[in-house]
């Protein structure tokens, strides 16, 4: 019995141990998460059980650059996107898609489905998939990414992304008022289907990266009629008074270009100087992760020379 006793306090320690190891990988494998697994993701219309690890994203609006990032695979977006000559790898495989297209949709599969509020159909896209809508603006454009993070269970990565993204744009905004001036403004004009536009800071195209993320200056005219309303469409004879020190200058392929050779744009201060820096309107059109980031390298190149 004495020899025995030794032989079953050494069993009982090697099944506790194996019964402690079993207990830690299911632990580590529920916070990963399976591709059957779920979470309960609070949204603005309440609980929603979502995969945890989707694998068949639709997304209807401007959060693909989002999950590109964070390694999402998407299988059908919407038109904008599927435009972005800098999404075109990501989404080869991808199918353009609108929420009028429920039977394109329900083909695709999708586990999570990712709109803006005022969605059309949603009661009939939540029978397809687990549907989740936000409304533009009300998160700023880096909580809006660590929330598409929290959706898709990477929001620790999303947020390791927003804080680093802020470091950088902070640092080129410093290195960017020491080349051009504290007072030196910025404005953003687009000419898009035979239409001037300026924007506000909240936009895309580069506005949150120019004016929230780097601090640099708008010009009070763009001010006055673009800051609230996000936007101000605007003609050709009155565009000099929009125009900064500086100018992005977003432009699309079929485009009209006469506004570039007419005198009231070539006269300006900005035209002359050569400080106006065109960019794709396709590529440079969201405020997603994926496209801010791009932003803001070609903001730091086209200010820095870096």
């Amino acid at each position: 019995m004495k020899k025995l006793f030794p032989v079953l306090f050494i069993l009982i320690l090697v099944l506790a141990a194996c019964g402690s190891n079993t207990s830690n990988s299911e632990e580590k494998a529920s916070s990963s998460g399976s591709e059957n697994d779920t979470i309960t993701y609070e949204s603005e219309d309440g609980s929603v059980e979502v995969p945890a690890k989707p694998q068949r994203v639709v997304v209807l609006s401007s959060y693909v650059g989002d999950l590109i990032d964070l390694d999402v695979p998407i299988v059908g977006a919407d038109a904008w996107s599927m435009q972005n000559p800098r999404f075109e790898d990501a989404l080869k495989d991808a199918e353009e898609v609108t929420e009028d297209d429920l039977e394109k949709i329900i083909e695709l599969k999708p586990d999570l489905i990712i709109g803006l509020t005022g969605l059309k159909n949603l009661d009939k896209l939540k029978e397809i998939a687990p549907t989740v809508t936000f409304t533009y603006g009300k998160l700023d454009y880096l909580d809006q990414h660590v929330e598409i993070g929290k959706l898709v269970n990477k929001e620790d990565e999303a947020q390791t992304w927003a804080d680093d993204f802020t470091k950088r744009a902070t640092e080129a905004g410093e290195q960017i008022k020491e080349q051009i001036g504290a007072d030196a403004t910025v404005s953003v004009v687009e000419n898009f289907d035979k239409q001037l536009y300026v924007y506000g800071d909240n936009w895309g195209r580069g506005t949150e990266v120019l004016y929230q993320a780097m601090g640099l200056n708008m010009p009070e005219k763009v001010k006055q009629d673009a800051l609230e309303a996000g936007y101000f469409a605007l003609s050709t004879e009155v565009l000099p008074e929009y125009m900064g020190d500086y100018v992005i200058f977003s432009k699309f392929d079929d485009a009209d270009t006469s506004v570039e050779d007419s005198e009231s744009f070539q006269n300006t201060t900005v035209a002359k100087n050569n400080q106006v820096y065109e960019v794709d309107g396709n590529a440079f059109y969201f405020n997603d992760s994926n496209t801010l980031d791009y932003q803001l390298e070609f903001i730091k190149e086209s200010f820095l020379g870096k």
